[in-house]
């Protein structure tokens, strides 16, 4: 019998041990889930005590920080640098209007022709160039201003004087008397990249009369060398095209990049028929155009193009392009040289077809004439031309007239 009890005793404490250990452990992988749970479920988080410490308040108002600091990036920064120095333009202009009756012969033989004046208002953007108040524009916003007048970020009105304009390259350099004030440096517009992010200021509409600031669009270069031809009797060649959006009043406003620089200056726009709004395609002149034609302006208040060559040229179509076995249909074909010019002596000949001239590729004869404006009087251009199946390249200097 006691050999009995003790086995039983013996089995007794084993399944005691057994069971206590089968407890704390149980115990100890219960109690890590429920921390992890309740770490992890949002529900019960807002529970625990720790969320509302010190440590904690702090660490959410340094999240705000870090949100907040995120909105103040390159393109806000580069705004607030340069909307300073972007001002608005309104410009009177004199206008001549003949009477419609003067076209009759018999009115105009009692009454003469009647020639009227009208006052027509204009507006569009500036941008100042320098702390001593030069301010650049675009010729069709105040080239024929004869009143002009600018208004400032900060509410002033100065009159500007016209220091030079040149119709072919719808560049205006104005003169407001002023000095230290805001200017936007200029930029090189070779140096962008296709993509590169820019920023559009200007005064669309007249915006910028209600609360003497610029209209601020963002957009990217999305395409160089765009060669439009003549729109006007002005000859925009090279453009710079950006989907930063443009409108009626933006012309002559500043094209910025990131750093707030000047790369180029709004002129025009493309629009969708039925349209006269922003579609998303602006084109602006490269600031290094510029730069050339306002040195020119402020030393001789206008641009040398006193040359001629004495070509004369026309289209090349399917069937010119079919008979001389050419590629496509682009280019020009020299049907006239005249004799002593400047293209007889490059050795130039009726029946070549000039595909290029320097960096410009010729489209057609628009282009071609549109081309020959980015050059001045004396200067040597490079025509790349085809002739008897093979390519040249002529050099032919722009004598003056």
């Amino acid at each position: 019998m006691s050999k009995v009890k003790a086995v039983l005793l013996s089995s007794f404490s084993t399944l005691l041990i057994a069971s206590i250990t089968f407890s704390i452990i149980y115990f100890k992988n219960n109690e890590k889930n429920t921390q992890a749970l309740a770490v992890n479920t949002p529900s019960d988080v807002t529970n625990y005590s720790y969320i509302k410490s010190p440590e904690s308040k702090k660490s959410k108002e340094e999240k705000n920080d870090i949100i907040t600091n995120s909105r103040n990036n390159i393109i806000t920064k580069t705004v607030e640098d340069v909307s300073p120095a972007i001002v608005g333009i309104n410009v009177t202009e004199i206008r001549q209007y003949r009477s419609p009756l003067s076209s009759d012969p018999f009115f105009r033989y009692f009454f003469g022709d009647r020639i009227y004046q009208r006052e027509i208002q204009g507006l569009g953007s500036g941008t100042i160039i320098s702390h001593d108040g030069y301010i650049v524009t675009n010729d069709h916003v105040a080239g024929n201003g004869e009143k002009i007048i600018v208004t400032m970020t900060d509410g002033s009105q100065y009159d500007a004087k016209i220091v030079g304009t040149d119709m072919i390259s719808d560049v205006c350099l104005l003169k407001i008397e002023a000095n230290n004030l805001p200017y936007v440096k200029l930029g090189n517009s070779n140096a962008l990249m296709i993509g590169e992010w820019l920023i559009a200021l200007g005064n669309p509409f007249g915006l910028f009369a209600i609360n003497d600031k610029p209209t601020v669009t963002v957009g990217v270069l999305s395409a160089t060398g765009m060669n439009l031809g003549q729109v006007d009797r002005r000859h925009y060649i090279n453009m710079m095209q950006t989907d930063a959006a443009i409108n009626s009043g933006n012309s002559g406003g500043a094209l910025v990049n990131s750093l707030g620089e000047l790369v180029g200056m709004n002129t025009l726009i493309y629009t969708a028929q039925g349209s006269s709004g922003n579609v998303g395609v602006g084109f602006a002149i490269p600031v290094n155009k510029v730069k050339k034609v306002i040195d020119e302006l402020k030393k001789n208040g206008s641009v040398d193009r006193d040359f001629w060559t004495g070509l004369r040229i026309q289209t090349i179509d399917e069937g010119i392009a079919n008979y001389y076995g050419l590629k496509n249909a682009r280019g020009v074909i020299i049907t006239h040289v005249e004799k002593g010019s400047p293209a007889e002596a490059a050795e130039l000949e009726a029946g070549d077809i000039v595909k290029s001239v320097d960096k410009f590729r010729i489209n057609d004869d628009n282009t071609m004439i549109s081309v020959l404006q980015e050059f001045r009087t004396n200067d040597n251009i490079k025509l790349q031309i085809i002739r008897d199946d093979k390519e040249l390249n002529k050099t032919m200097k722009l004598e003056k007239r």
